[in-house]
């Protein structure tokens, strides 16, 4: 996998086959980007599940906040980290264990060897990238506020949901 540049089939397959994410480092703070991914993924029909161990137990946007991946009580279908670099190597062997199918690191946040280890074992992987802004590229919503998604057809594609 080249994980300087996906395809948009590539993406738009993940955010179609995902229906429970588990979003680690999502915080409490509204003004913090993991809420705002958060609450416009709610949004958009997915249940994002918080992991974050300083507010386990607390709840964030209607959801109980979970300390680790292992304690999420449903299955996961994507792991979206986000947490740096360095820290997303031991999420993502966390994620290996749990056999989730999708490991998703945001923007800035990328280990090319926890990358490695995750497709070696059947795991989709997708780094550097924000599922909030490729959802709202590929379903056009970009547009709406004037930005070029580069998506451009003269049949409009449905959206990944």
């Amino acid at each position: 996998m080249n994980h300087d540049a996906y395809s948009d089939d590539y993406i738009r397959a993940i955010l179609r086959d995902t229906r429970v994410i588990a979003m680690v480092g999502a915080s409490p703070n509204w003004n913090r980007p993991s809420f705002f991914a958060m609450k416009y993924l709610q949004n958009k029909g997915y249940r994002v599940i918080p992991v974050n161990p300083a507010a386990a137990g607390q709840e964030i946007l209607g959801e109980t906040v979970y300390a680790a991946l292992k304690d999420v009580p449903v299955k996961i279908d994507m792991v979206d980290i986000f947490r740096n670099s360095e820290a997303a190597g031991a999420i993502t062997d966390e994620a290996i264990a749990l056999k989730a199918p999708i490991v998703w690191m945001q923007l800035g946040v990328r280990n090319d060897g926890a990358a490695a280890r995750a497709e070696a074992a059947g795991i989709k992987v997708v780094m550097n990238r924000c599922p909030k802004i490729e959802y709202g590229r590929l379903s056009g919503e970009l547009s709406w506020g004037g930005i070029n998604s580069g998506v451009i057809s003269s049949k409009r594609r449905r959206a990944p949901r």
